[in-house]
């Protein structure tokens, strides 16, 4: 059986507002799709079923904040006069969770998959996803988990006060098509995260592969080991560039 191809872009810097509604544009495409070929089996019809398309893009955004759908503004820690005078915007989102940040030098995916296509299980793409980038980490030597009851990548979970995020996720489904993903901390500048209570998680610090290496990685370097590792995962194959 031949596997599910995904079209893969790179679409560079890019500003948040417009690769959500890239994003979005993408989604209802697909859920275009989907009403059309439910109407073709309503009515019998003997029209050909169409294929939805997935996707999987990555990119970086100048520095902003956004909030999830669930999320609280108390965790936004400066007013708009202070985000306007650092030249930081902000969002807020249709995903799930809570604020995190994005800016230079942090990579961030964003997944477009029909789970019909694949699995139908919102958890399960959430711990594949969570899968990809531990895998790329431990390329670094970097022994990264999960934390129970919360999303994204950690280190020393287990460990009183040492406990740190390094990637973050959040993602909305519609027909069970996905859209928003993860954001990992390259050599991002983490004094960002000093504004915002991330994730909505108290007491918990946020941490970069600089900062656990000791050293800058090339960006370009860690997307192709996850994209490498997005398609061994999801067994899938990324068509594109």
């Amino acid at each position: 059986m031949s596997k599910l191809k995904l079209a893969f872009q790179h679409l560079g810097r890019m500003e948040y507002q417009q690769a959500w509604d890239y994003q979005e544009s993408l989604l209802q495409e697909n859920v275009d799709i989907k009403k059309r070929n439910r109407e073709k089996e309503i009515a019998s019809s003997s029209e050909q079923m169409e294929q939805t398309k997935s996707h999987f893009l990555l990119c970086e955004h100048e520095p902003v904040f956004t909030l999830g759908k669930s999320g609280h503004i108390e965790n936004l820690l400066v007013n708009n006069a202070y985000l306007q005078e650092k030249g930081i915007t902000f969002f807020k989102t249709n995903r799930g969770g809570d604020i995190t940040f994005h800016g230079l030098e942090q990579i961030v995916g964003y997944p477009i998959l029909d789970l019909e296509s694949l699995k139908p299980d919102l958890v399960w793409y959430m711990r594949n996803l969570e899968e990809i980038i531990i895998r790329t980490l431990a390329e670094y030597g970097l022994q990264c988990t999960r934390s129970a009851g919360e999303t994204g990548v950690w280190l020393d979970v287990d460990i009183p006060h040492k406990a740190r995020k390094i990637c973050a996720m959040g993602v909305r489904t519609s027909r069970w098509i996905t859209m928003h993903g993860f954001a990992l901390n390259v050599n991002t500048d983490l004094s960002y995260f000093n504004m915002i209570v991330p994730c909505g998680i108290q007491h918990k610090q946020v941490t970069s592969i600089e900062k656990e290496l000791g050293h800058t990685v090339a960006v370009a370097e860690v997307e192709a080991k996850i994209k490498h590792h997005f398609a061994e995962v999801f067994d899938v194959e990324l068509v594109g560039q």
